[in-house]
């Protein structure tokens, strides 16, 4: 299934239905009078969020979306029937963005939320609605009013616990499909990884969920390269694993230049809690790796981890040493849907 992380859809809500201008016609009876009913009511369009679905790629070929109609008022007062509600089902943790591509309607993170976006056009009254003593044969009946239209923006956030950056080939494909059943594309050549890729990690009877973004370059924020536009699938991480390449020449460096993208893209996403792995140590000396693992020390001003996803050298170490941070976020979510639904 192809990925697709955004898509800018049209929303139409139904129209009321008539209100009907009618009179009792029967026999015997003298003063039969008005008995237009009045319209149904529009169709709402709902979104859902769903745990199922993980792409917007339904909204590739299909772009508008409209409720349906309510029916017209009838003789005998009888109301139309109301329009059936559209319900529109995204991912959780679908973003829904006005057309202005800025303001946030609503943020859907939670599994079988609804939200009605869109309310359908009321109906419109029939002649009955309209009678009085003055006017016992009245033949005004409305029209139903319009429904709402709107064209708004789904971008899609990718919930995971645990968020993977870094260079392309520093080897983030790889631990992932070394701690996971997920099995994303890995080569020797960059930007092998097109689009974000999920896996379950399991690690002490506990299960993360790890997210493999794009590689980032030098120049990302200006859109060198892939740009920074996968970033978002990183935000709602509890913490970030930043792999750095071993075998490069200047490991500090790299890692200074990933961290300048990130802060450059988001203040919040460069405030989240990181973890420092140096990948690839099966590729160096001893000397080697103690040299880079000082280079790297001194640049992060933390003690990085060192691994190979590779051979899974120590991959249950960064597990476990990622694990805290996971269960710290948990625990705050947790608290957060109970003070909400109190």
């Amino acid at each position: 299934m192809k990925f697709l992380d955004q898509a800018k859809i049209y929303l139409k809500s139904g129209d009321g239905g008539a209100g009907c201008c009618a009179f009792r016609r029967e026999k015997f009876i003298e003063f039969g009078g008005p008995n237009g009913g009045n319209g149904g009511r529009g169709g709402d369009v709902v979104f859902e969020a769903v745990p199922n679905l993980n792409t917007l790629i339904d909204f590739r070929y299909t772009q508008h979306f409209r409720a349906e109609n309510g029916h017209h008022g009838a003789g005998r007062d009888m109301t139309g029937a109301k329009g059936q509600d559209l319900i529109i089902k995204v991912p959780v943790g679908t973003q829904i963005i006005a057309d202005d591509d800025e303001t946030l309607i609503k943020d859907m993170l939670i599994p079988g939320e609804r939200f009605v976006i869109a309310k359908g056009g009321d109906g419109g009254l029939g002649n009955a609605a309209f009678k009085t003593s003055t006017n016992q044969a009245p033949r005004r009946a409305d029209p139903g009013f319009p429904g709402q239209e709107m064209w708004v923006w789904l971008k899609l956030k990718t919930i995971a616990e645990i968020g993977l950056v870094g260079f392309p080939n520093a080897g983030k494909s790889t631990f992932l499909s070394s701690v996971t059943s997920a099995r994303p594309k890995i080569a020797d050549y960059p930007f092998t990884t097109l689009h974000p890729n999920l896996g379950i990690a399991k690690i002490d009877d506990d299960e993360m969920l790890i997210a493999d973004i794009p590689g980032l370059i030098e120049g990302a924020h200006e859109g060198v390269g892939l740009g920074d536009k996968f970033l978002r699938h990183v935000e709602r991480c509890a913490v970030l694993m930043h792999i750095i390449d071993g075998t490069e020449e200047d490991v500090a460096a790299r890692y200074k230049a990933i961290r300048k993208e990130i802060k450059l893209y988001s203040k919040i996403l460069a405030a989240k809690p990181e973890i420092v792995v140096l990948n690839k140590t099966d590729s160096l000396s001893d000397e080697e790796l103690e040299e880079k693992v000082a280079s790297l020390k001194k640049a992060c001003k933390k003690v990085p981890l060192t691994m190979s996803a590779v051979m899974k050298d120590k991959t249950d170490d960064v597990l476990r040493k990622l694990r805290p941070y996971v269960l710290k976020e948990r625990e705050k979510r947790n608290s957060e849907s109970k003070e909400d639904e109190e």
